[in-house]
């Protein structure tokens, strides 16, 4: 019996041993377009603008024809960094998708010609990344947060026509409706003496204060920004590689509201145009008021709504199950035609 029990053993070792790679996942990693060498998908993809012609950092995860994911991240001016908890989530689906820094970012050319950061002129942008990684009306996908969000939706607006799904991550098509939740409601919530304090700070235009980070970050950015108790490695690292002056010039100074070339963007009345599968997402203590982000959802022709009730600004870290789990589903739906 024992020598019967170790024979078997030896054969399912050997049958192991002599199985052949899995073809699938050979040919999920091979990216066959990229030459001899091999750079771990990175690539640095030429952008033309007004000014010149300047190179975007992109990386390029799977080969998979019928699904390219381009992520599209916040700030403006952000990094593709803090968009790493994708990687293990999308992988696991064989999706191919890229992490992309937008021009003016920390791993792409940052031009100091300020006539570049406007909303339509990252539009351009886009669509010549989407023409460089090969994606069509038939695979392509873009998922946007935050401000990558705006930048999703606008895209959508002139481009629909090569997408196949919009996904919009914590992203109100209003933001003079941002910038009146951040006062209206979120402010409210903060302890009186707190809120007077940043607010002295605001009216003086005293932003370089550390004392401004200092109430902000825990008693803002803990609360709707990201509500882990240690935030992300890749977070973090986004947030030390921000550049400061597009962050500060679109953005304005913080999170908390809305005051710089952004402040008057609305596309809310035109969310009707847009047709392709739409997938809104919010969350309970997000920066963005998720009633609105739901209505955004009816709002355009073909949408869902997906609500994280545990998560923020960056839901898909601090309510990162329900998050992926919807976004996954919602790709898959619309790569089997169900939405």
């Amino acid at each position: 019996m024992r020598s019967t029990l170790l024979l078997l053993v030896l054969l399912v070792f050997s049958s192991c041993k002599n199985e052949p790679k899995s073809d699938t996942l050979s040919n999920y990693f091979t990216y066959k377009q990229e030459g001899a060498v091999e750079s771990a998908g990175v690539k640095m993809i030429p952008i033309k603008t007004p000014v010149g012609e300047f190179k975007v950092w992109t990386k390029r995860f799977g080969s998979n024809p019928k699904i390219k994911v381009l992520l599209l991240h916040g700030g403006p001016a952000m990094t593709h960094e803090y968009m790493e908890c994708f990687e293990t989530f999308f992988q696991r689906e064989g999706f191919e998708f890229y992490e992309y820094d937008q021009l003016g970012s920390y791993y792409s050319d940052q031009p100091k010609d300020s006539s570049l950061w406007t909303t339509e002129r990252f539009v351009e942008e886009v669509e010549q990344v989407r023409k460089a990684i090969g994606a069509d009306k038939n695979n392509f996908y873009v998922l946007g947060n935050s401000w990558g969000g705006i930048l999703a939706m606008e895209y959508a607006l002139k481009y629909q026509k090569n997408l196949k799904g919009l996904l919009v991550s914590n992203m109100v098509a209003s933001a003079p409706e941002y910038g009146k939740y951040a006062d209206e409601v979120l402010a409210k919530q903060m302890k009186p003496e707190i809120l007077a304090e940043i607010r002295a700070l605001e009216a003086k235009k005293d932003f370089n204060n550390p004392r401004y980070m200092e109430l902000l970050i825990p008693n803002f950015y803990k609360e709707h920004l990201c509500r882990l108790k240690e935030w992300p490695d890749g977070l973090n690292r986004a947030s030390k590689h921000v550049n400061g002056e597009i962050y500060t010039l679109m953005q304005g100074p913080s999170e908390f509201g809305i005051s710089g070339r952004l402040a008057k963007w609305d596309i809310e009345n035109r969310l009707h145009e847009i047709t392709i599968p739409t997938l809104m997402i919010g969350a309970k203590y997000d920066t963005m008021d998720p009633k609105a982000m739901e209505e955004q959802s009816k709002l355009v022709q073909n949408g869902r709504y997906l609500y994280c009730p545990n998560g923020s600004h960056l839901a898909m870290w601090d309510d990162q199950k329900v998050f992926m789990s919807g976004v996954i589903q919602f790709i898959n739906d619309v790569n089997d035609n169900k939405l």
